[in-house]
């Protein structure tokens, strides 16, 4: 199984990922060709060799209209952090997009000579709605996938922006120069995305920094309030670094492509790339790109959080409720077993499966809506069957074929939900039902 692990341990934005994927590929010279007649207004792109801490990786850098634009870090004493000055989006990392509300100002400057060691300059800005980005990224020459991963990190980011503003996305707005970096950091990584085809994509935790960031609202927080939005359920963490290490667009285009989120796989590592950010820390500044073989016959190619509790004390009703609410909150399977407790008592195990990422939070809904006063965790490994569907027009209607493979093991069942809608219509019995259909397949 292609296996793309990305180590996110110093956060991640658009120009870093895109970096990172590059030095997986091998047609390095066209894809940059490619990139740079896709037609995005003022849009160049270089991939340029860059040294964080004695590792040589690449710099993605993308050029609007000549210039590279900078990210503003600040501490909490008013000062910036490192040796560029840097607005919100592709912050400490490189350049930066960021979206505004219908009613902030049109027109404005970054005062990067308030700075010291910076001189002012100003820049014109206009606007861009989710709309006229949709419209752009419709019209650009790459294939229908592409265009369909880069509007739906786009519509992430869209979404975060209109709960962070209290604005409907209709109402979000893009300025024009940050607008046009993040849409070729997007389109970049998601032409790399379709290149590799990866059968799995798995993301560490992610770092975001700490400190805050200044921008045209003010000075933020970190990590910013639209990408705390997008990093809602994904594990990530602050840190002794400040700066934001983690952007909108790095987060959206984390959670639109990952998998899982979790531990470096046992995998076969046959590349690594490098993704240098612009500024310097004690650590390096890069996102790393694992590529390799996993899930082999050879071993296990998952892993899943087994969360138990012991009960006594609750009625059927009371434990079916438990359940639903963890099935409901995204749990991969519930269940309980019959145990034997203290004082001979009869009672039942509540058993919840679920990703390792959401551990933390289904043992708390078990304690919520049980009467245990503890929940044991156990993370485990398992050997786990690749799965797919696809949608089959037969004589008794259309129907849904769900798919497993892997192992020297291949299988398939129809979707119970189609053969009891067509049992129903037809007034035949639901093993009939699965006959007919089967014998078509």
């Amino acid at each position: 199984m292609k296996t793309l692990y990305l180590e996110c341990s110093m956060g991640a934005a658009g120009d870093m990922l895109m970096a990172a994927l590059f030095e997986l590929i091998e047609e390095k010279d066209s894809f940059v060709e490619k990139m740079n007649h896709l037609g995005i207004p003022g849009v160049s792109v270089k991939m340029e060799s860059s040294e964080k801490c004695g590792i040589l990786g690449t710099h993605a850098s993308v050029i609007i209209d000549g210039e590279e634009e900078e990210s503003e870090d600040v501490h909490h004493q008013g000062h910036s952090h490192g040796e560029h000055s840097h607005s919100q989006e592709e912050s400490g990392h490189g350049h930066h997009h960021h979206s505004h509300g219908e009613d902030m100002i049109h027109e404005h400057s970054h005062e990067h000579g308030e700075i010291p060691g910076h001189h002012h300059h100003g820049h014109h800005h206009s606007h861009n709605s989710m709309e006229s980005i949709t419209h752009l990224i419709s019209h650009l020459p790459v294939s229908d996938k592409v265009k369909k991963d880069a509007g739906e990190v786009y519509e992430l980011i869209a979404q975060a922006e209109s709960r962070a503003h209290g604005k409907p996305v209709s109402q979000v707005h893009f300025h024009e120069v940050g607008t046009m970096d993040a849409v070729a950091d997007i389109v970049g990584v998601c032409m790399l995305m379709e290149i590799l085809s990866p059968d799995r994509v798995i993301v560490s935790p992610i770092h975001v920094g700490s400190g805050f960031v200044r921008c045209a609202h003010g000075v933020l927080p970190v990590p910013a309030p639209a990408t705390a939005h997008i990093l809602q359920g994904i594990p990530s963490y602050g840190g002794e670094v400040q700066g934001e290490l983690c952007t909108p667009t790095g987060a959206a285009l984390l959670k639109h492509f990952a998998d899982s989120f979790g531990s470096m796989p046992v995998m076969n590592t046959q590349k690594i790339g490098y993704g240098m950010g612009k500024k310097d820390f004690e650590t390096a500044n890069c996102v790393r790109a694992f590529w390799g073989e996993s899930g082999t016959q050879n071993g296990p190619n998952g892993e899943i959080a087994e969360l138990r509790c012991n009960l006594d004390d609750m009625t059927g009703e009371e434990l079916g409720f438990a359940s639903r609410i963890l099935f409901e909150a995204g749990a991969l399977d519930v269940f309980t077993v019959p145990i034997q407790m203290k004082k001979d008592r009869p009672g039942q195990m509540l058993v919840c499966i679920c990703n390792p990422e959401d551990a933390d939070h289904m043992a708390q809904l078990m304690l919520l809506h049980t009467t245990t006063l503890g929940v044991r965790k156990t993370l485990c490994t398992r050997y786990m069957l690749e799965r797919s569907s696809e949608e089959k027009a037969t004589s008794m209607g259309t129907v849904h074929i769900k798919y497993a493979r892997g192992y020297g093991v291949e299988k398939y069942k129809v979707e119970y939900e189609d053969l009891a809608r067509i049992a129903k219509d037809k007034g035949i019995s639901f093993y009939q039902a699965r006959e007919g259909i089967e014998k078509e397949l």
